[in-house]
């Protein structure tokens, strides 16, 4: 039996908690309370082969197909042949998954080549997973810690031993054999995200510090459709897969123009598309007419939006509503193997922290769910047979250096990233961002700092990793390769900055 730290508490770390509890002591450590996180946000629903017309095969073809032929074949496979039986675990636990004629009900979203994305409370499916985890976590034998903040990793020659973290005593140090980062993505680097606000990329900055390597940090994957409103609120790619269409401020109907698949083509395309026309619009949304599928199956199908929408004064059973891109997920992170080992003595990553390469360049809608699941149930597992040394007792880490420069705020980053490592690249933008993010420094005493100094590590990463790679390639598009998308000339220069307007 050997002492494990997980880092996170959405849908990875629960389930690696609950799994690894069975046969090791574990303590959980979470920033906010357990309930906090992306997972609860998640509305679409997660995606496996468990009907007749679907298959293993199928899944695995349309998520290399959505990575822009940059995923791995191996993490695809062991992602989609893995999620059935895993998504079966989480109904036995007792997940309120939606029924149709006794069957588990399956929506249909975009790059899919069949219905398979299984949902609960319509809209719901993340809160319905997430609550039902913790409640499972909290019969079992798991120690939690709320309201910790992992600070840095404790790491020395012979490999991660532990983590410092900040809570409500001020700091602490807690040793381990291994600890298993579950801390999610980045999304705050950019001014408008679907992600909250607890999405500061704490444990891949902290990988980084510890030297882990990170890789594929250009591929940022924009929502074609969040709600034009301050904070970003998500609509879910299920409501276009039931039948919703994007409409110009003339009501014109634009993405048949854009890709063959129209409104379910990759969401690279229609986050770009979308962009192109709010540009030629001087930064006016664009609109989702969601009334063709129906007032009352809008209501029954999608209730959490239907409500969020009215709280903003919209009814979209009889209006269009207006949308635009945001950031919504990381698809690099740090790079582990299929079992989530970082390469990195006692130190595991998995969920949006990790890049098994499973998404490539792209990924597949509602896809993310299921990699946690899968990643950190094998994450879990590989812990009976790969720790095999006990650790030490852990001392302070020296304080990182400050960097010289202007201090920063955080809406200074964000804004930056926005502008010029955001939809579409060109080397111009990202020299400029580089240039800024360079000469300016983060540091701190509280959570606050210490998150704004990671997300200033990380923007510089992923500008570095955006200049690096000179031609596009799923969700990273360059402006100045020659690329054969006509809508993306139309932003170049200041047009960029124009969106979204909100």
């Amino acid at each position: 039996m050997s002492d494990l730290v997980i880092v996170g508490s959405g849908i990875a770390g629960l389930t690696a908690a609950l799994r690894a509890g069975r046969r090791h002591r574990v303590t959980l450590v979470t920033k906010g309370p357990l309930l906090d996180g992306s997972t609860r946000y998640a509305q679409g629903g997660i995606a496996a082969a468990m009907s007749p017309d679907d298959s293993v095969e199928a899944h695995i073809r349309d998520t290399l197909r959505a990575g822009a032929g940059l995923g791995d074949p191996a993490a695809v496979a062991a992602l989609c042949a893995e999620g059935p039986s895993l998504v079966g675990e989480l109904v036995e636990l007792g997940v309120p998954f939606d029924r149709e004629d006794g069957e588990l009900a399956r929506g249909h979203e975009a790059a899919h080549s069949v219905r398979r994305v299984i949902h609960a409370g319509g809209d719901a499916t993340g809160l319905a997973i997430h609550t039902t985890l913790i409640t499972a976590l909290r019969a079992a034998p798991v120690r939690i810690l709320e309201h910790a903040f992992l600070d840095d990793l404790v790491a020395d020659g012979g490999g991660v031993r532990g983590v410092r973290l900040l809570g409500p005593n001020g700091a602490e140090v807690l040793s381990a054999d291994a600890v298993l980062l579950a801390t999610g993505g980045a999304g705050q680097l950019y001014r408008h995200t679907t992600n909250p606000p607890c999405a500061t990329g704490d444990g891949m900055a902290a990988a980084a510090r510890a030297g882990a390597r990170l890789r594929d940090l250009e591929f940022i994957q924009f929502h074609p459709t969040a709600l034009a409103a301050p904070g970003s609120p998500l609509i879910s790619e299920a409501v276009r897969g039931d039948g919703a269409r994007l409409l110009d401020a003339d009501g014109r109907r634009f993405m048949p123009d854009a890709h063959p698949d129209a409104e379910l083509a990759p969401r690279d395309v229609v986050a770009r598309a979308i962009a192109a026309v709010m540009a030629r619009q001087d930064g006016a949304p664009v609109y989702l007419d969601a009334r063709p599928i129906g007032a009352d199956r809008l209501v029954r199908r999608f209730p959490s939006i239907t409500r969020m929408l009215l709280a903003h004064g919209i009814d979209w059973t009889a209006e269009p509503v207006p949308v635009t891109p945001a950031a919504h997920y990381v698809m690099g992170g740090v790079a582990t193997d299929v079992r989530g080992r970082t390469g990195i003595r006692g130190l595991y990553a998995v969920g949006e922290v990790a890049c098994t390469r499973v998404h490539g360049a792209n990924r597949l809608a509602s896809n993310s769910l299921l990699e946690a699941l899968v990643f950190s149930a094998r994450a879990a597992d590989d812990l009976d047979t790969a720790v095999g040394w006990r650790a030490r007792p852990a001392g302070r880490l020296p304080e990182a250096a400050a960097d010289g420069g202007e201090r920063v705020a955080r809406e200074q980053i964000q804004k930056v990233m926005w502008n010029g490592v955001g939809l579409y690249r060109d080397r111009e933008g990202l020299e400029r961002a580089q240039e800024l993010l360079t000469g300016w420094r983060a540091g701190g005493a509280s959570v606050a700092d210490r998150e704004t100094a990671n997300l200033l590590q990380l923007a510089r990463l992923v500008t570095a990793a955006a200049l690096a790679r000179r031609t596009s390639r799923g969700a990273h598009f360059r402006v100045d390769a020659g690329n054969a998308e006509g809508f993306g000339r139309v932003l170049t220069g200041a047009a960029r900055t124009a969106v979204p307007a909100c």
